[in-house]
């Protein structure tokens, strides 16, 4: 056996150690938004979620909250504008680590060509994203299924974010 690899995760084998390569995770799609599914409740035995996205110039999130989860934010590429409560815009360049903890307005626009982040979070989050993505980028998301699974997951939208300066 290679001593560099870990056995692969199975669902409900969640106490079994893996390592996630380039381009071995589970990916999805929201237009050109990739999220890379790096650990799910079913790989961490319910403990956090974690995944990587990539977005391009102009994508955001509006002003929004979920009471029940947390999420982290660390850039890894490009620089972000974050919204946190009723504050004016927080940049956020690489290294920079960003926590809202459940109930906390916030939302986030991307302000580099392209941007790529962690976001650590719950597992209950983490399928929050995976129903609110597709398994290709040509595959188009409507806003009818972001308003369900926001209804499912409890997301409240609370408002547009404020234009670009």
């Amino acid at each position: 056996p290679d001593p560099e690899r870990c056995r692969r995760p199975s669902v409900g084998n969640a106490a079994e150690p893996y390592i996630y390569k380039p381009a071995e995770s589970e990916v999805r799609w929201m237009g050109a938004t990739s999220t890379h599914f790096l650990a799910t409740g079913a790989l961490t035995g319910g403990v956090f979620g974690l995944v990587e996205e990539s977005a391009k110039r102009g994508m955001s999130v509006p002003l929004h909250r979920h009471d029940l989860d947390v999420e982290s934010f660390y850039v890894l590429d490009g620089r972000i504008a974050f919204f946190l409560g009723n504050r004016s815009a927080s940049f956020a360049s690489p290294g920079t680590f960003v926590h809202i903890p459940g109930g906390a307005i916030h939302g986030f626009r991307i302000e580099s060509d392209t941007a790529r982040y962690l976001i650590l979070t719950t597992p209950r989050h983490v399928e929050f994203y995976r129903a609110i993505t597709a398994s290709s980028p040509e595959i188009a998301i409507t806003d009818d299924l972001i308003q369900r699974a926001c209804q499912e997951y409890g997301i409240a939208f609370i408002g547009a974010l404020p234009e670009p300066a």
